[in-house]
């Protein structure tokens, strides 16, 4: 089977060694910054995914707009798809969901796991945005390849929405934040061409509403 894919226990170690060496930064607000997050096997099944970007043109500014055509990792793609599996049930592991809770002093116990395969195409942009508190942490790794995907990186605003810098953007990279009240991020309207190919990984609290979001809704998070 092309490609081989690395086992949830490879992909969970890679992952707690990635964050364990994130750079920690405060400005505009409190964000760790991480490379090297899965093995290349990992990142080439996601590459890799039977999964057609959709064709929307030019956007709202929101994805919620959209909520019909956006991909999540859900039982039914674990199922079909073994790089959703073993993703899924590596971010499930009391071993990565335990570091989290010590990084971003989080309360992942009894959350549950949310990822969003996000492929964007030459019209889509985000708003200045915060995420919503049922979101316990967000992370956005970076999947993007091409000539111009180092401009591809996610936008960041102070407090009064005025941008003051954007991520990097750089292959297998990527940055968590606990959202709150200054937590500003987006992406500026800009040339894709090509896929703007991302991931947006959450533990949502026990309230969130769409279940049909969740990579495994019958399986809250477990740190021990």
């Amino acid at each position: 089977m092309y490609p081989k894919i690395p086992t949830a226990g490879e992909v969970a170690s890679h992952f707690c060694a990635s964050l364990r060496a994130a750079k920690r930064a405060e400005t505009p607000y409190r964000h760790w910054l991480l490379s090297d997050i899965f093995p290349e096997d990992l990142c080439t099944g996601i590459l890799t995914l039977p999964i057609a970007p959709p064709v929307l043109g030019r956007t709202d500014g929101t994805r919620n707009s959209y909520n019909d055509q956006r991909s999540f990792i859900t039982p039914i793609l674990r199922e079909k798809f073994p790089t959703c599996a073993v993703l899924a049930e590596a971010l499930q592991t009391p071993a990565v969901a335990s570091l989290m809770t010590a990084t971003c002093d989080i309360p992942a116990e009894g959350s549950y796991l949310r990822i969003e395969y996000i492929q964007d195409l030459d019209g889509a942009w985000l708003e200045p945005h915060r995420d919503i508190p049922e979101k316990l942490f967000s992370m956005v790794i970076y999947f993007f390849t091409g000539p111009d995907a180092k401009e591809w990186g996610t936008d960041i605003y102070d407090s009064e929405k005025r941008w003051v810098g954007q991520s990097s953007g750089e292959f297998n990279s990527g940055v968590i934040f606990v959202p709150g009240e200054n937590t500003w991020h987006g992406f500026e309207p800009r040339p894709i061409i090509g896929v703007r190919r991302l991931m947006e990984i959450n533990y949502v609290r026990p309230s969130w509403r769409d279940r049909e979001q969740l990579c495994c809704p019958d399986q809250p998070i477990r740190t021990a």
